[in-house]
């Protein structure tokens, strides 16, 4: 959260110097002695005076500038809530209620564990303030389902790591049959496989807000759930994938946005792949900014790995009770 701190200025004190002249009593002067004629010395550098400590202050010297005057009494925001959990990290955006992005590493190893998400529960997220929440009863008979960035089955290690899968920040309405209970499911699958290949998978999940073509227009249309209207209803939804195998240099990257609707299981995952920078334009972000994108460093994920979905390993989830 940006916060503005003002402090006062501290004042300079300078101390004025005190002198004394004294005058000597009258005496009888000698005979002057002639002196030897004087040999010239150079004169001195000067030797330029101590600077005082400067005062202590968190504001510039005045005149203040104009962000200082004009944030005087705060900073407006927005503010992007940062989230760190057991399993993955999350950005949340207060105005659409619903995540800016959530991020997992994936290993062969922390995808293991007994938990069951047959004893988590959906819940609020109460380091979110009251007034930017999303709520439980937004989704009540919403026609959505609660639809997880951060999927149930990569936080196994611990009920409570499955358990902060639940909270609401990391969840976003989505279409549910079709799409949250079968094709995203399959997506979420193949990420997680993608560990059998790889010894690092990293993954950035969130939701797309895109334009649609409407006549001669472009527009953004969504609907925004609860009474009163809370949270937004995504148009798409993206998932950023980094790979990296510690036999060989270089990454695997992928990205991928999918429309918040019914997608037909035959529909190639390939057709929905595009290039990273496309989402980061739409969406505002970056991603993985560490990693020089050039030949010899980064390579297709697609080019590294065979991007289909395998629709008969999941069980289709029975239709969640709102």
């Amino acid at each position: 959260m940006h916060r503005l701190v003002t402090f006062a200025a501290g004042a300079l004190l300078g101390g004025g110097a005190m002198y004394t002249l004294t005058r000597a009593k009258d005496t009888p002067k000698p005979a002057p002695v002639p002196m030897p004629a004087p040999v010239p010395v150079p004169a001195p550098m000067p030797v330029p005076a101590p600077m005082p400590a400067p005062a202590r202050r968190s504001l510039p010297e005045t005149p203040p500038s104009l962000q200082d005057a004009s944030l005087r009494y705060g900073n407006p925001g927005p503010v992007s809530d940062f989230l760190q959990r057991s399993r993955y990290a999350a950005s949340y955006n207060r105005a659409l209620r619903n995540p800016n992005w959530v991020a997992e590493h994936l290993t062969q190893a922390n995808l293991k564990g007994p938990a069951d998400r047959a004893t988590s529960e959906f819940k609020e997220d109460p380091q979110i303030p009251a007034p930017f929440r999303a709520l439980l009863k937004d989704y009540f008979r919403s026609g959505y389902d609660r639809g997880h960035m951060c999927p149930a089955a990569d936080a196994k290690q611990s009920n409570a790591a499955m358990n902060e899968t639940f909270l609401l920040t990391n969840i976003a309405p989505q279409v549910g049959k079709g799409f949250n209970r079968n094709y995203w499911a399959d997506l979420e699958s193949f990420v997680r496989g993608l560990t059998k290949s790889f010894d690092d998978v990293y993954c950035i999940s969130g939701p797309l807000y895109l334009p649609q073509r409407d006549g001669d227009k472009w527009v953004v249309k969504y609907e925004v759930l609860g009474n009163p209207p809370n949270v937004a209803v995504p148009t798409h939804f993206f998932k950023v994938v980094l790979a990296k195998r510690n036999s060989e240099p270089g990454f695997a990257l992928g990205a991928f946005a999918l429309p918040n609707k019914e997608i037909d299981n035959a529909t190639p995952l390939e057709s929905f792949s595009v290039p990273v920078e496309v989402i980061e334009k739409a969406a505002g972000l970056h991603f993985f900014d560490k990693i020089e994108r050039k030949a010899g460093v980064v390579s297709p994920l697609c080019a590294k790995t065979k991007c289909t979905l395998d629709h008969d390993s999941w069980k289709r989830k029975k239709p969640e009770q709102k």
